[in-house]
């Protein structure tokens, strides 16, 4: 029986762009090799449509994301916590038992055109995706 990947969850406040991002993208170039979940200390009503239109942009899927509040993911097995935003890192819940962290803070794009979305997204392509596969101690490019 195969080992279940380990479970990364991508942590913001409003949970409706930057951590909605990292979510598909690392369950994407890390597809076998980790499960992403996001989730916000006070999540928005909806995500971002900038943020749903910069992952369609490159062929990702978006079916299914909802803003999720950290209270609906804390009791699930996590193997590691992302924080990409200053005020949901200064706020990270304490998890029922001790869970890495990292936390690599990303521009907010909301109000702004959708290229500041596209920028956001390949900021975070290029450096959690990366920041992640090494804090979990996976080979670059090796398949699950």
């Amino acid at each position: 029986m195969q080992k279940a990947p380990p479970t990364v969850l991508v942590l913001c406040t409003g949970n409706s762009c930057r951590s909605q991002m990292a979510e598909v993208l690392l369950n994407h170039d890390l597809a076998g090799r980790v499960r992403a979940r996001s989730a916000g200390t006070r999540p928005q009503p909806r995500v971002a449509d900038g943020a749903l239109a910069a992952l369609r942009a490159i062929g990702l899927p978006t079916d299914g994301l909802v803003p999720k509040d950290v209270e609906a993911v804390i009791d699930e097995p996590i193997d590691l916590v992302v924080t990409v935003c200053d005020k949901a890192n200064e706020v990270c819940p304490v998890f029922p038992r001790p869970v890495p962290r990292l936390h690599l803070p990303f521009h907010d794009p909301h109000g702004e055109p959708l290229e500041s979305f596209i920028a956001v997204r390949e900021a975070i392509r290029a450096r959690l995706v990366p920041a992640v596969a090494e804090a979990l101690g996976l080979a670059p490019g090796a398949g699950g």
